[in-house]
Formats: C-alpha cells, structure tokens, sequence
C-alpha cells in the first residue's frame, strides 16, 4: 500500500481517531492528500482544532520513511481498514481501529476466537479453570485471545500454547515494550504461536488510560469473551461491556461466593451471560463443534459474491428461506443451496423451520447497565 506511512503518520496524532480518519478519507480520497493538505482543508473535512494543533507538531516532527524503517527493524507489520488481512470480525465493530501493529501471525482459523479474561491476582481455582477452558478450546481449534496481563490472561495464553494452539495477546502499549516485563518469554512465544497485536504505535508506554480501549480490540477480535475471575470494577468488566456492545456473546465461569473475585461472574450469570462449566459448553452455544470441517469447507469452497450478498441480508435475527428469497429474488433452490455452503463453512446456522441466521453477529441476551 503506497500510502501506508501515511496511516501510520496519522495514527500517532492525538486526536486523530476512528472517526476522524474516515472523515479524511472520505474527504480526500487517500491519506497522503489528507497529510499533506492546508489546515483549512482539514477543518472543511472535519477536524477540530485540538486534532490540527497536534497534526501541525506531528508534520514538523516526524519523518514517515524513518517511522516505517523503525517498524521493520522491529519486525512490526502494519494493518490497516484497507488490508485484506484486517480481521474481519474486528472490522465489524463499530470504530475499529484504522491501524494495527502486529507481531506474529494472524491466521484464517483465527476467525474462530475466544477471549479469556480475569483477574491478575487469580486464585489457583482460576488458574486451573482457566488452564482447563484454554487448552481444551485450543485443543479444539479455537484461538484464544486475551491481554498478556497476570493472572488469568497469562495463564489463558500459557494453556493454549501449551496445548499446541494459537493465541493472540493485545497490548496497551507499544510492541517494543512488552508489559509486565515478567512476560517476555511468554511474548516470545506468542509470536512463535499466534501474534501480539495493538493499535498503539511503537514508543507508547503501558499507561493505565491505554488499556481500557484495548479492552474493545480483545472483545471485537472474537466471537464471545469468557470471565473466570474478576471483580465489578476490572478490565474484564470493561471487556464484557465491550462484548456486549458489539453483538458478541458473554459467557461466565460460576467461582466460590466466599472469593470476591466471584462477582463478575456472578453478576454477568445473574443478568443473562451463558453458564459455563468447560469447554464442551463453549463449543455448543458459539456452534464451533466442527471447527475443522468449516474450516476445510472455507478453503475448499472459497468466499463468493452470492454469500457476500446472502451476508449483506442476514443478521441475528432469523429469516426464514421464502423471506429470504423474496428479499433477493432468486429461486428457492438457489437461496437453500447456497445456504447450505454457508453453514458448512460456519458462517450461518439453521434454527430450525427452514430459517437461518448469521453467525457473525452474536445476539445479545442481555444488558449491562
């Protein structure tokens, strides 16, 4: 992407978020045109004058082609709204991040991801359901996701590694820095294994005010986020919040009532998240029992047109197959064969009667006030 510098330039300006980003482009067309334009310009496309003090500083201070030499050095790549390798169920979410630094690999199979999330002072019952969950869901292809934190979200990634899986950690930093510093051989061998993943550039510090936004990059990466441990006000609350905004199922570990770190969960039980007693429990309510078979389908039957449209259509919500033909007015045959491609590729499920709804976008059963 010639213009990727450019991405990365904008990304390091205070103020210069999600929003502000898809007013540039739809202003200008590119992020070089944007970068380069007279700050007049910049207020007619939308930025506001906090966002221009510090874009003026950013084009004064900084040189792109150092910026990108240093990522490279790093052995960081750079993803944007406009790679083909964004994750998509990230793409989805509602401001998603114009920019990613990744370390490591991401993957096809890491569509089918969880994230286990909890407390960094876990007790050893956390740690060894936490052991438990992560390795069999490893096991069972599903990439786990959490946040290279102690506590649960390093046990999370140890198992699935353990187990032979892929996991993916997202930082509140940079990814020059690893945080806490305890965790290096633990990054190390996430990159080997899956990949570190943030939306901060190289050179930002673990503040504490990063790591709540980088909560909603954990939930938004998979389908449903899963809390062990944690009490009403940590990170994990955050993340289950986020999860429950973005259409994404929460899912709860019941602990001992005497353990404080048993509210969360307890709470998130009480309002309508999925009881969860292992792993098989997980696979059941997200439909992922066949992770290999959908797999396999997707490779051999690449994406089409016809599921983009089917997809464009499809929600949570399910439709029957005579509603749905109807709406896209092709022969019933047409829509229950292509249909029926889809939910071997996992990316739709029958409810049953002949109606169908999407995989991606998990129905919300509750609220969290």
């Amino acid at each position: 992407m010639s213009d990727l510098k450019y991405w990365v330039g904008f990304n390091i300006v205070q103020g210069v978020g999600p929003v502000a980003m898809k007013r540039l482009l739809d202003y200008f067309g590119d992020l070089q045109a944007a970068w380069e334009a007279a700050p007049l310009e910049l207020a007619r496309a939308g930025l506001d004058r906090r966002a221009l003090t510090a874009l003026s500083a950013a084009r004064a201070r900084l040189d792109l082609d150092a910026e990108m030499e240093k990522l490279d050095r790093l052995g960081v790549r750079v993803l944007t709204w406009q790679s083909a390798e964004y994750p998509q169920r990230l793409r989805d979410i509602d401001a998603s991040p114009p920019v990613l630094y990744i370390k490591g690999t991401l993957q096809p199979q890491d569509d089918w991801a969880v994230a286990i999330v909890g407390t960094r002072r876990a007790s050893a019952y956390g740690r060894e359901v936490t052991r438990q969950f992560a390795a069999d869901l490893a096991r069972s292809g599903v990439t786990i996701v959490s946040g290279l934190a102690r506590g649960i979200d390093a046990q999370a990634h140890q198992s699935a590694l353990d187990a032979g899986g892929r996991t993916l950690a997202v930082m509140g930093c940079g990814l020059d820095i690893i945080y806490p510093a305890e965790h290096r051989r633990l990054a190390e061998r996430i990159i080997e294994q899956g990949a570190l993943i943030s939306d901060y550039a190289p050179g930002v510090k673990p503040e504490a005010r990063n790591f709540p936004p980088r909560n909603r990059i954990i939930s938004g990466l998979s389908l449903a986020t899963l809390v062990v441990e944690a009490d009403m006000r940590s990170g994990a609350m955050i993340t289950a919040v986020y999860a429950a905004e973005q259409g994404r199922e929460v899912l709860a570990v019941p602990g001992s009532l005497l353990n404080r770190n048993s509210e969360l969960p307890h709470s998130l039980i009480r309002d309508g998240a999925k009881l969860v007693r292992h792993a098989q429990d997980v696979l059941e309510e997200l439909n992922l029992t066949q992770i290999s078979q959908q797999a396999e389908a997707r490779a051999v039957l690449p994406h089409n047109a016809e599921e983009s449209l089917l997809l464009d259509f499809l929600s949570h919500e399910p439709r029957h197959v005579d509603e749905i033909s109807r709406s896209v007015n092709w022969p019933i045959e047409r829509v229950t064969s292509a249909l029926t491609l889809m939910e071997l590729k996992g990316l739709v499920r029958q409810v049953g009667g002949m109606r169908y709804a999407v995989v991606r976008e998990a129905q919300p059963r509750y609220r969290i006030d």
